[in-house]
């Protein structure tokens, strides 16, 4: 089994239609069985579409509320776009998007699933930071699913930041691991996505994740490279790091159990396929 995961950053991007281009061709040589996405945004002016005219479309548990109002899905989005061109390159795929938060005031920003090789059958998403508010850029959520012929659960993951007294890494983890305790009895659970976790940081976030027992699939591979998921310093780190560090390992793909990893390698980061997001992918394969 194929996993990737990406912090796309997708609208946002400088050159986005070129970039898209070149993510959806990578995709099409590499054929990963599932594609974790982070930052997956629409225009909020955008014309909105019929969810029944949407190729391979689960919808996500989504309950409106004053603070969190409901997010069609746009004619720009960039899940459903990705969706779009998987079928018509040949590849049928089953997938699903939920929308978190506004950003820089003009995108719906959320998280996205894709399953190209089995059909999703079910979905789960809840909220792990404190605050709800749409408006609110650190309102943080999580979205998972199931396969109709894999009982692992994978969850896609955008986390904040261990120092930020307002919404602290700690408490978003908590909330997350308690709420995934009874699945992981029953099932692999596998977390991917950007968690804003540098690996070399002792004592915060990346050790709170493996100090509650989940399995970091980069040390569990047999083959790697050297891991720096982004470059220099991007947004959201630009108070807190040295403009001279020259890069990072905060994305990850943990897994609840020790799977045996072929290889575990860096995607997106201009040697392994073009550059597509201030985030680079990792790619890993299971035995």
């Amino acid at each position: 089994m194929k996993i990737l995961t990406i912090n796309t950053h997708s609208l946002q991007e400088e050159n986005y239609p070129q970039k898209f281009k070149w993510f959806i061709e990578a995709i099409l040589r590499e054929r990963p069985d599932i594609i974790a996405m982070q930052e997956v945004n629409q225009t909020m002016s955008a014309p909105s579409i019929d969810t029944s005219l949407l190729d391979g479309y689960f919808p996500a548990p989504y309950f409106p509320s004053p603070s969190h109002p409901y997010i069609p899905i746009r004619q720009d989005n960039h899940a459903a776009q990705t969706a779009r061109y998987f079928w018509e390159s040949g590849i049928p795929c089953s997938w699903t998007w939920l929308p978190i938060k506004r950003g820089y005031d003009k995108y719906d920003e959320g998280l996205a699933l894709f399953s190209l090789n089995d059909s999703i059958i079910h979905a789960d998403a809840f909220r792990i930071s404190n605050c709800s508010d749409y408006g609110n850029w650190r309102t943080r959520k999580i979205l998972g699913i199931q396969l109709e012929n894999n009982p692992s659960w994978f969850y896609t993951v955008h986390m904040g930041w261990w120092a930020d007294k307002e919404e602290p890494f700690q408490h978003q983890w908590n909330v997350l691991n308690t709420e995934l305790s009874q699945k992981r009895k029953a099932a692999p659970v596998w977390l991917l996505g950007d968690f804003n976790a540098p690996a070399g940081v002792q004592g915060e976030s990346y050790d709170c994740i493996r100090y509650s027992g989940w399995q970091d699939t980069y040390l569990l591979a047999a083959q790697k490279d050297d891991g720096l998921t982004v470059e220099g310093v991007i947004d959201g780190w630009r108070d807190q790091l040295a403009p001279s560090v020259k890069g990072m390992r905060i994305d990850y793909i943990w897994c609840s159990r020790s799977p045996k990893i072929s290889y575990s390698y860096i995607l997106f980061n201009g040697k392994r396929e073009p550059v597509v997001s201030d985030h680079f992918g990792i790619l890993i394969e299971t035995e």
